[in-house]
């Protein structure tokens, strides 16, 4: 896959969120009316483009009757050891990138670790929202009990 396309209410909002997610801008750009931007990270990258006069977007999350993309996928199995801890890690980034900037808000945590049997491998899930309020989740291998 070349990338995923999100369509967002405030660009610069939804950078600020991307780049304290752990992604870097590759490109920017605009498309027919509107800014774009290619980031890159956590071996995936996603194209963000700004929409005029935005609606606010279905609760994917909450929703459960709603039918299309449900959320992205983030695995951390290579990066920490546990999601607990990786999630408070992030909770304290959001918070302290908050009080300094304004694009940025406090880190919307939709589902707190669990874990959850997929297969036979146990899994540690989690989900949060970004900055347009759309769900990702964040999963950790814990093998096979």
């Amino acid at each position: 896959m070349h990338h995923v396309s999100i369509r967002t209410g405030n660009i610069h909002r939804a950078i600020a969120f991307y780049e304290l997610f752990g992604f870097t801008i590759q490109e920017r750009f605009t498309t027919g009316y509107t800014l774009a931007c290619w980031l890159e990270g956590w071996n995936s990258r996603i194209e963000l483009i700004q929409i005029p006069q935005p609606k606010p977007a279905p609760d994917a999350f909450h929703d459960e009757h709603y039918v299309g993309y449900y959320h992205l996928s983030f695995d951390i199995t290579d990066y920490a050891d546990s999601l607990p801890e990786w999630l408070n890690q992030q909770r304290s980034r959001f918070q302290q990138a908050a009080e300094s900037n304004e694009e940025v808000s406090p880190l919307t945590v939709l589902l707190e670790p669990t874990q959850q049997m997929i297969g036979e491998t146990v899994y540690e899930v989690a989900f949060i929202a970004d900055a347009d309020g759309l769900p990702l989740e964040i999963i950790r291998n814990q093998g096979k009990p």
